[in-house]
Order: structure tokens, then C-alpha cells, then sequence
């Protein structure tokens, strides 16, 4: 195969998918249909010359025809007038219209043949360009729904790897991100306000109160423990008391209170 041959191939094969490429199915059927429609005018015109030719063909035949009838009625003429040789000459000039007119009966008979032909094709035509016209919005409509398929086929398949779509799903991502942060920072904002409330609830003032009353309860006990036992005041006589004996005791209540 030589250079020139595979580089004819290659183009025409660029070529035509180019052309492919740039097909338009609306456009593609708006122009066959606008074609058909030119093919009908031409057939059309086509018919009316043909049957113009027919009807031309038709006359010079009846014409001819007619001029035959006359040269044979002057032929009988010429014979009753003894005019032997005009006779003969005026059916000489019948048979030369004779055969004019058979030729011309034989042409308009295949013209004939050939204008109902042309007319067949007509109405085919005709039917053909009405059932496309009827045909050419509904491809046309296929069409447009099947290129919108395929776009939105593409859109789906395109979506894994489309930046803006990872764009969203990481900004999405941020969000729920921050709602949780805002979430932790609100429940550690309602812990140390608890907090709060417990140290206020804690306070030094409750704590004193405590240890006051504690301080009452032990001061009370020991009060029992130095409590005199019971005796019998008449049998005893009262003794003056001794301020040296009761002075140990009152060093020791006074460091209960100083340190309890």
C-alpha cells in the first residue's frame, strides 16, 4: 500500500468522523425533509412537462389526423373532376399525414406510459414527505431526550471526580466539624457553671456553721463527762471549792476551743 493511498484513507477517515461528530439530528432531519420537498418540486415540474408534451403530442397527432381526411376527400375530388394525377398527388400528401399521425399516436402512447409513471412517483413522494413531515418532530423529540440522557449519564460519571463536588462534600465536612466543636464548648461551659454553683453551694461561711456545730456537740459531751454524780446533799456538807483543783480544768477546756 503505498504512502499517498494510507494518507487518502487516514483523511477520509478524519473527515468522517468530523462529519459524524457535527451531525445534528434536528438539523440533519429539518434539511431531508427540506430536501424531499425540493425533490417533489422537481418532479412536479417534471410531470407538468411531460404532460404538456402529451397534450402537444396529442394535437399535432389529431392534426395530423384531420389534414389526412382532407387530402383523401380533395384526392376524390380531383378523380370526379377526370384530375387522375392531382388525385394522385393529394394521396400522396393523406399518406404522408397518415403516417405522422401514427407516429405520433405511437409516441403519445409510451408518453402516456410515462406520465402516469411520473405521476405514481408523485403521489409516493408525496406520501413520503407527508409521513416525514409526521415522523420529524417525534426523532426530533427522541433525539433531544436521548442527548439530554446522555449528558446527564455524564454528569453522574463526572461527579466522583468533579472538584466542586469534593469541594462540597469537604466544606460539608468542616461543618459538621464545627457543630461539634460548639457542641463541646457549650457542654464544658455548663460543667464549670456547675462547678461555680458548687463552690458557691460550698462556701467557708457553710463550713464554719459545720465545725460551730461540731464544736457545740463535743463541747456538750464533755460537759457530761465532768458532770458531779449524783449525792445526797443532806448527809454532805458543802465544801468551799479550790481554786488551784479547778484550774487545770479550765486550761484544758480553753485549748479545746482554741484547737478543736
Amino acid at each position: 500500500m503505498g504512502f499517498f493511498d494510507r494518507l487518502s484513507r487516514l483523511l477520509r477517515a478524519n473527515l468522517n468522523e468530523l462529519v459524524s461528530k457535527a451531525e445534528d439530528p434536528a438539523k440533519i432531519l429539518d434539511q431531508s425533509v427540506a430536501d424531499m420537498q425540493s425533490d417533489l418540486v422537481r418532479l412536479r415540474q417534471a410531470v407538468a412537462i411531460a404532460i404538456a408534451s402529451q397534450k402537444r403530442m396529442q394535437s399535432q397527432a389529431e392534426q395530423a389526423e384531420s389534414q389526412a381526411k382532407v387530402w383523401y376527400e380533395r384526392a376524390g375530388i380531383a378523380l370526379q373532376k377526370g384530375e387522375e394525377g392531382l388525385a394522385r398527388e393529394a394521396l400522396s400528401r393523406r399518406k404522408a399525414f397518415q403516417d405522422s399521425a401514427t407516429g405520433l399516436n405511437s409516441q403519445l402512447l409510451s408518453q402516456s406510459n410515462q406520465v402516469d409513471i411520473l405521476k405514481q412517483n408523485l403521489l409516493v413522494l408525496e406520501g413520503k414527505i407527508a409521513e416525514a413531515k409526521t415522523k420529524k418532530n417525534m426523532l426530533k423529540a427522541r433525539a433531544e431526550a436521548a442527548q439530554a440522557q446522555q449528558q446527564l449519564q455524564s454528569a453522574v460519571g463526572s461527579l466522583g471526580n468533579n472538584t466542586s463536588m469534593a469541594a462540597f462534600e469537604r466544606m460539608e465536612e468542616k461543618v459538621e466539624a464545627l457543630e461539634a466543636t460548639s457542641q463541646a464548648s457549650a457542654e464544658l461551659a455548663g460543667v464549670d457553671l456547675e462547678s461555680r454553683f458548687a463552690i458557691l453551694e460550698g462556701s467557708p461561711s457553710n463550713d464554719i456553721e459545720h465545725e460551730l456545730f461540731a464544736l457545740k456537740n463535743r463541747i456538750s459531751g464533755k460537759s457530761d463527762t465532768m458532770a458531779l454524780p449524783s449525792t445526797d446533799w443532806s448527809a454532805q456538807k458543802l465544801k468551799p471549792s479550790n481554786s488551784n483543783e479547778t484550774k487545770p480544768d479550765l486550761e484544758e477546756l480553753s485549748r479545746s476551743v482554741d484547737n478543736p
